[in-house]
């Protein structure tokens, strides 16, 4: 018998996940990845394609009868960094890869947009397939699409991402905020250098950043509630190049994650508080450069029980998950942040199995086996909205 399972192209998923891996490109500069997808697209039938921005495309399939828009999401960037993965169609781009699953996740789209074409007839409204550009770097490429009109028409909007270390094929849900707001800022200290017998000549760029680190974990662990997510990670702390030798600057840059628009709101006051207030107490001067990432990923109630009633139809009760709440960024939230939706998780591979490596790993690598998976819960989706 015939189930959704069974549409799904799996020979060609294959064939483009991996040319796509072997292509991979950085954030906006996605030019070779949009045209290949382009080209594998252009003489579908029932299908408008467009390109609301430089990279990317956005293929509108229109179903044999009037009714409600879906919009399904896959990012197509991968990462700066050397891949050390051990596949055979490693990156052809030297120190471009495919770390965080994006090749994945446009096949998985493919494959679901192909499975669909052959339904569309009997599908009552039309389906939005978004190839997003530039989810890794903020602004990100979500906030262009939306800028552009592409979800006017949309009335849900549905997206995944594939996991490591997490069954394959397995699928998890989650309700409400579902990934963490993603800001960061670069701080340069301007003191005062001198000698290092005389620190006392000195404003000492090291002794206040370290002051600024400790002062704002400390407001975090007592001027943020313990039940509210929040959390400031150091990326870069650097000053100076000799031992006897008080310098002039020192730099700091970091990364400021939480799930609570408030508590969001209340940590950029504080930081800019705290770092104002060290440095006058030193008499240093300094540049802040503060820059707003992402949103929470907020998933909708109703839109989050159609994961869950497509799950238990593709891979059965015993395959589903409840999805733990994320600190991770993600530029999904352009979408639900305008428009009902919710964003799941896709397992692809165990540990045990070899795939332990997390997402943006040089040795990260996907069981290929999800790919049909989330292809099929994109096509039961749209299936059972557009009826």
């Amino acid at each position: 018998m015939e189930t959704v399972l069974t549409r799904i192209p799996v020979a060609e998923q294959l064939k483009w996940r991996r040319w796509m891996h072997q292509h991979a490109e950085v954030s906006f500069e996605e030019f070779e990845t949009t045209a290949y997808i382009e080209n594998l697209l252009r003489d579908v039938p029932g299908l408008t394609i467009a390109k609301p921005s430089p990279t990317g495309l956005v293929a509108t399939l229109h179903g044999g009868h009037p009714g409600k828009t879906l919009a399904l999401r896959a990012d197509i960037d991968a990462l700066p960094m050397d891949e050390l993965a051990d596949v055979d169609f490693k990156s052809l781009n030297p120190g471009v890869m495919h770390s965080c699953g994006h090749d994945v996740h446009a096949a998985i789209l493919l494959g679901a947009l192909f499975a669909l074409v052959e339904t569309r007839d009997a599908l009552h409204g039309d389906v939005k397939f978004i190839f997003q550009a530039a989810e890794e770097v903020p602004p990100g490429g979500a906030i262009a699409l939306v800028e552009a009109g592409v979800l006017d028409d949309v009335d849900e909007v549905f997206g995944l991402h594939v996991f490591p270390d997490t069954a394959t094929g397995s699928v998890g849900f989650a309700y409400g905020p579902v990934t963490a707001s993603s800001d960061l800022f670069n701080l340069t200290i301007k003191g005062r250098g001198a000698h290092a017998m005389a620190p006392e000549q000195s404003i000492d760029p090291i002794t206040i950043g370290t002051e600024i680190i400790q002062s704002i974990n400390n407001m975090i662990a007592r001027r943020v509630a313990p039940d509210e997510p929040a959390l400031v990670s150091w990326g870069q702390f650097t000053a100076g190049s000799v031992n006897n030798v008080i310098p002039h600057t020192a730099h700091i840059k970091a990364s400021v994650r939480s799930r609570n628009p408030q508590v969001r709101t209340d940590m950029e006051r504080m930081i800019r508080d705290i770092i104002k207030h060290v440095c006058a107490m030193y008499g240093a001067e300094y540049d802040l450069d503060f820059q707003k990432g992402y949103g929470s990923v907020i998933n909708s109630k109703e839109q989050t029980d159609q994961v869950i009633d497509a799950a238990r139809e593709v891979v059965g009760e015993e395959r589903m998950y409840p999805m733990p709440p994320l600190m991770a960024g993600e530029d999904f939230s352009a979408y639900t942040n305008v428009r009902p939706g919710t964003f799941f998780g896709l397992g692809s591979g165990l540990a045990v199995d070899g795939y332990e490596f997390i997402n943006h790993h040089p040795k990260f690598i996907v069981d290929e086996a999800c790919m049909p998976v989330g292809s099929a819960m994109f096509v039961r989706l749209v299936e059972n909205s557009l009826k």
